[in-house]
């Protein structure tokens, strides 16, 4: 039926438009509820003053104007600003975290996939892929200490074969640290729309590719990434957003002594400087809008999903 016919039917048939629209409404009302009017309160006090005491409802861009204090210009020293710093060093572990993420995702998905024939294996390896998710991040994160701390078992190890003559400072409570815990917590969210992506590849393709003589490299990178591009890109959507707003990892794994946008926002929220908070968390909010909507040009999810 052409879209003329179809547009003349429902408006033929206004019962069927008006069962739409409540069919929708739970959903939009939901939206409504704990998205939009929450993300409009944050705005509406990003616009705030505040004191010591109170805050002060009246429109100011004292706030945004505050983040970027200084950032006009270099120092001294050749340094940027704090806030600039800061977003460097959360877009530092975005893209390392992304990229390891990445890799590992990938491969984990392309061999249950491709190399593993049974579908009862692939749904026992997929469920151990998820046994870490059984328990709390923090508990998980809390798990690393006594394997990579002074004392830890791998300092242990590494001392006891000789090949270092002291604990080793930089394992915990460091960015190596950091990135680490990303990668075991987050991992998962990439696997899953990667592997729900190739599971959707047509298999002739491949053995398409295998008749023309291409070799396995080949059609990796022109048969199998192509169509799994919107699960990477959905994959890094989840990692890039959840690493740019986490404020509870780099605390834990970084000893409270590394600084991440969402760590900032946690810290100005403890000291009760909400409007200030506020700002920051609409800044982000935009900065993680621009990543989103320049991975969604590159791939157009609409259409391949």
């Amino acid at each position: 039926m052409s879209a003329p016919a179809t547009r003349a039917s429902a408006a033929a048939n206004p019962l069927h438009t008006v069962k739409a629209w409540w069919q929708a409404a739970p959903f939009a009302l939901v939206f409504l509820l704990f998205f939009l009017i929450p993300l409009a309160l944050v705005a509406m006090v990003s616009l705030w003053n505040f004191n010591e005491y109170e805050l002060i409802p009246a429109v100011t861009l004292r706030n945004y104007l505050s983040l970027f204090e200084g950032c006009s210009h270099l120092t001294d020293n050749g340094d940027l600003c704090v806030t600039l710093n800061t977003y460097l060093s959360t877009f530092k572990f975005c893209l390392l975290v992304w990229g390891i993420t990445l890799l590992i995702g990938f491969s984990v998905a392309y061999f249950l996939a491709f190399h593993v024939r049974s579908s009862t294996m692939q749904t026992v390896l997929f469920v151990l892929c998820t046994v870490p998710f059984w328990t709390s991040n923090v508990i998980r994160m809390i798990s690393w200490v006594p394997l990579l701390g002074r004392n830890g078992l791998v300092n242990q190890a590494l001392m006891g074969t000789g090949l270092v003559n002291q604990p080793v400072e930089w394992l915990l409570f460091s960015d190596f640290s950091v990135v680490l815990a990303f990668v075991h917590l987050y991992t998962m969210f990439m696997i899953v729309p990667i592997f729900n992506s190739m599971m959707r590849i047509d298999r002739s393709l491949l053995e398409a590719a295998n008749d023309a003589g291409a070799s396995g490299w080949q059609t990796l990178w022109n048969v199998v990434v192509p169509l799994s591009r919107t699960g990477i890109l959905i994959g890094s959507i989840f990692v890039i957003t959840i690493v740019m707003g986490d404020f509870v990892t780099i605390g834990v794994m970084g000893g409270q002594q590394i600084a991440s946008i969402g760590k900032i926002i946690q810290v100005q929220t403890s000291y009760l400087q909400f409007p200030l908070a506020a700002a920051n968390a609409m800044i982000l909010l935009a900065v993680v809008l621009m990543i989103i909507w320049g991975l969604t040009r590159l791939v157009d999810i609409r259409k391949e999903l």
